[in-house]
């Protein structure tokens, strides 16, 4: 198997577990938000920072309007909420996507 074809395998599989957790409507800055503040987040209940989410290597190179743009739209659509406790800025996993 050609390494392009062995891409397109792990691109095509990608893409169907998207589907299958319900991630494949997102923009893809979206889902490298979504994705860094999974990684960061852990377990289940770790409240991830705002700050900590922009500074993550899926994230970092992202325009600052559009990181804010993707955070926004991730809290209307249900990925992430606001963390009780704190008044801004702190943030949680959908408590169903982070197993």
């Amino acid at each position: 198997m050609s390494k392009i074809s062995a891409l397109f395998e792990l691109r095509s599989m990608l893409r169907e577990m998207e589907h299958e957790v319900g991630l494949h409507t997102l923009t893809a800055v979206e889902m490298d938000v979504f994705l860094a503040a999974h990684a960061l987040s852990g377990a289940h209940g770790v409240v991830v920072t705002s700050d900590d989410i922009r500074r993550h290597d899926l994230t970092s190179g992202i325009a600052q309007a559009t990181y804010h743009r993707a955070l926004r739209s991730l809290l209307s659509l249900g990925f992430l909420e606001k963390a009780e406790g704190y008044k801004s800025r702190h943030y949680l996993v959908r408590s169903d996507l982070t197993h």
